[in-house]
């Protein structure tokens, strides 16, 4: 009886065979290697993977409230970019007032009696 699995073409398998395993796997190698060294390998091993996850998890915390942090940093940075836009201009030197002068100014129109002045050098 032959099957034909089609299905499993799409798959990628490796040729070559992993070098690292679970600590799942290493507690049952240490079952079935019945020596002292291999007991105390495995419990060696399924305390790297349990310090291991504990600072996978610790990363993930850390990554969650870097995220929180930005995110309320960028709430405050707009609001202090809008305060920021509302000082400036109270910030600014205020413009100087015009200076009043001293003493008296006075404006006259021009004088009504004028000498006529002769329009060819003859009538001189």
């Amino acid at each position: 009886m032959v099957a034909n699995c089609d299905h499993l073409t799409k798959l990628k398998f490796f040729k070559a065979l992993p070098h690292a395993f679970t600590e799942h796997g290493a507690m049952m190698a240490a079952n079935v290697l019945n020596s002292h060294q291999a007991i105390e390998m495995s419990v060696f091993i399924v305390r790297a993977f349990v310090k291991m996850r504990e600072q996978l998890m610790a990363t993930a915390t850390l990554a969650k409230r870097l995220a929180e942090v930005e995110k309320l940093l960028l709430v405050h940075d707009s609001a202090l970019l809008d305060l920021y836009q509302k000082i400036q201009p109270l910030l600014m030197p205020p413009e100087e007032p015009e200076k009043k002068r001293i003493g008296f100014d006075v404006r006259e129109s021009r004088v009504k009696y004028r000498t006529k002045k002769p329009k060819n050098k003859k009538e001189q």
